[in-house]
């Protein structure tokens, strides 16, 4: 299975000062390299420099060092082991997987990765511990959060809605073809990607981790069939920690998220895909609620009536996640409380699988 971290704080091996560029390598160019990675590295040209590109089809690296004036390395141990490169980027994890993070945190260089980590759940907590042990700044790839409708829907439940109550999250995903598979990695089908995705983003939303987990799937995500499908429904501890909410008032008092994902619609099909298709995050806070669709339209709604914004002039999601991890690493942010955030929901996926194999409802426990 897959793992994706969150970053932790230190002082570089090799510091960068804040108005320096922070020179990077690239570890892979995985599915959003053309559409996400690319864009952001050109947009900000004035915070980073490609200076070395591994990748494993030996011309791609050709091109895209050429494309940004770097070199092509033999491997990514020769990479991260260069003096012109303080960061990694890992953008895909090819066949050796979670290997990168581990010579980083050895030569103390910083990494961003993408979700996409082809790691086992006994190989992440390895991992988790590496990155801890070590101290490099570490940020994964979690875009949802800062989906431009995210950070706005987080303003409005501070201001204007109040907490979230019921939270319903939704994704219908296209069919993942057996190259698909192999590209991301045998612990890595997309299901399961795409779903600690949503668990992070919904814990980001209620701002808090869940207490147990119950779920349920038709199909097996990586078994080859045409249909596969899961629910999850997470239940928070109350908002207010008092007696009164744990007892009488626990149900109104504690959030509940239903989550589902799945490939359930034949791809010959391609009307059905989007007809009648639901907002990825419906919310229904204290006072008031909200739709949301990816990455810039939302709509919501309080005594006053609706209010649609459309925030499509924002920054681009890759910009805004590369811009925040070359302040993280340069001293630009201050430490960050939430550095466990996708261990914890590796955490919770795997106790919904648990969950599924049981029957029963999953107690979570984020301190082992």
């Amino acid at each position: 299975m897959m793992m994706p971290f969150l970053f932790t704080r230190h002082a570089l091996a090799t510091p960068a000062h804040p108005m320096n560029k922070l020179q990077v390598g690239l570890i892979g160019l995985g599915d959003q390299w053309k559409v996400r990675h690319a864009p952001a590295l050109r947009a900000l040209s004035d915070r980073f420099k490609v200076n070395a590109v591994c990748c494993e089809v030996a011309e791609k690296s050709r091109l895209v060092a050429n494309e940004f004036g770097a070199v092509a390395t033999d491997g990514f141990r020769a990479l991260i082991n260069r003096d012109d490169v303080h960061a990694v980027l890992a953008l895909s994890p090819q066949w050796y997987g979670p290997l990168p993070i581990e010579v980083a945190c050895q030569t103390g260089k910083a990494v961003y990765s993408s979700a996409s980590l082809d790691v086992t759940p006994e190989q992440a907590d390895l991992i988790h511990r590496q990155i801890r042990d070590s101290g490099i700044p570490f940020m994964a790839e979690l875009p949802r959060r800062y989906a431009p409708a995210t950070i706005r829907l987080k303003e409005l439940i501070a201001t204007r809605l109040g907490k979230p109550r019921l939270m319903f999250c939704h994704q219908r995903l296209p069919v993942e073809d057996q190259n698909d598979r192999l590209r991301r990695g045998q612990h890595c089908p997309l299901v399961w990607r795409n779903m600690m995705e949503l668990v992070d983003w919904c814990r980001y939303l209620v701002g808090a981790d869940p207490s147990s987990i119950v779920s349920a799937a038709h199909g097996n995500p990586s078994g080859g069939l045409a249909t596969f499908y899961q629910m999850a429904s997470l239940e928070f501890p109350p908002h207010y920690q008092t007696d009164e909410a744990i007892t009488a008032k626990r149900s109104a008092e504690c959030p509940l998220v239903q989550l589902s994902i799945g490939h359930y619609i034949p791809e010959r099909w391609q009307d059905a895909l989007s007809f009648r298709r639901p907002a990825s995050l419906q919310v229904c806070c204290e006072r008031g609620m909200a739709f949301i669709d990816l990455p810039s339209s939302l709509i919501w709604f309080d005594d006053a009536g609706q209010h649609t914004e459309s925030l499509d002039s924002e920054r681009a999601v890759g910009e805004m996640m590369l811009d925040r991890f070359q302040r993280l690493v340069t001293g630009g942010i201050p430490h960050a409380t939430d550095a466990s955030d996708a261990y914890r929901a590796m955490k919770i996926v795997v106790g919904a699988h648990e969950s599924i194999k049981s029957g029963q409802r999953y107690q979570l426990d984020f301190d082992g």
